[in-house]
């Protein structure tokens, strides 16, 4: 999947979107977690996003397919007609609900830009996972961008920051831990769906309905085991507000605009969105959660920003390869979505 020629206004747009939603998700997740006397319950967070996913990917399908009788023979073709298709895309449904309940659990343990930070050892875990599940290699700048990432991270959670506005108790060793669990699951299930998609010419939104079918169910799953008895209590909707509502929707298009941005931009660009996003959920953690700056914290997120940009330097001057090895070239670019 070539990155395609389009005007740099249109890239610029797009990323700074994708800086905005990311950067907002993170923030306004905390404060609903942290700053709320009615908390609702984050599984069922995770299934209505779900929801919500699907319900824009059929949209797309409609725009792509053209007419209602073309999405009706897509839908029945791909969707009821091919049972091992939805059970292989279960796989990354499970990983990803996982994932995103991780988050939850992350964020209403760390601040919002220990988090952000943090997670971006999505990066060699997804680089790794590459290596070992689609046969391909880093160059040495990659892996020294790798190593200096994790030494970021560490400085980062050497001494965790303090944030003074926090109204519930936390655990940051917890919230370490989850991170971690989502870290891995973001490079598996990433990989993952990548292979199912370079496995066939079908459409990333065909992809994208099958999967979060599954994901309907698993999280409707995890809604019955964790939260039964409370939700049959007080609600499936209990602790929703306004703001709640708007991160279900963030979480929604979130995933579904990085498609757009893995198709228009490159890796270096995207580098800048993930450290321009950093940057932002920190002065909003100052701001709204009385966020105390350490020396380890920032040295180690200038780290972690400048590691984003070197792993996104090409290894080599595509212009002069042939189409093919263009071709693996942009793949190769999937990777640190």
């Amino acid at each position: 999947m070539a990155v395609e020629n389009v005007s740099v206004v249109f890239k610029l747009y797009c990323l700074t979107v994708m800086t905005l939603v990311a950067a907002t998700y993170i923030v306004t997740l905390r404060y609903t977690r942290t700053i709320s006397t009615d908390l609702y319950f984050s599984t069922t967070a995770v299934c209505i996003a779900e929801v919500v996913k699907l319900i824009l990917s059929l949209g797309m399908l409609s725009k792509e397919t053209g007419s209602p009788t073309r999405l009706k023979n897509a839908l029945v073709e791909h969707i009821f007609c091919s049972p091992k298709e939805l059970l292989k895309l279960s796989v990354p449904s499970v990983v990803y609900a996982i994932q995103n309940n991780m988050a939850f659990v992350a964020l209403s343990n760390l601040d919002a830009a220990v988090y952000q930070v943090t997670y971006q050892l999505k990066i060699p875990c997804t680089a790794l996972c590459t290596v070992f599940m689609l046969n391909r290699s880093l160059g040495r700048m990659q892996w020294f961008s790798v190593f200096m990432l994790c030494v970021g991270v560490t400085l980062v959670q050497w001494k965790p920051v303090e944030s003074t506005k926090v109204q519930v108790e936390q655990n940051p060793l917890f919230g370490f831990i989850a991170i971690a669990i989502a870290v891995l699951c973001s490079g598996f299930a990433g990989v993952y769906f990548e292979k199912v998609l370079k496995s066939s010419d079908t459409s990333l939104w065909v992809r994208n309905i099958q999967m979060y079918l599954s994901g309907i169910v698993v999280t409707l799953f995890g809604v019955y085991v964790n939260d039964r008895e409370k939700i049959q209590e007080k609600g499936f909707f209990f602790g929703y507000t306004p703001l709640v509502c708007f991160v279900v929707f963030l979480a929604s298009v979130g995933g579904l605009y990085t498609s757009v941005v893995v198709k228009y931009t490159d890796n270096i660009m995207k580098g800048f969105s993930a450290a321009a996003a950093i940057v932002l959920s920190t002065v909003a953690s100052v701001i709204m959660f009385g966020l105390k700056i350490t020396i380890p914290f920032a040295s180690g997120a200038l780290l972690v920003c400048v590691s984003i940009y070197l792993y996104g330097i090409p290894k080599q001057d595509t212009s002069k390869l042939s189409p093919k090895d263009k071709d693996e070239e942009s793949k190769q670019r999937l990777i640190t979505v």
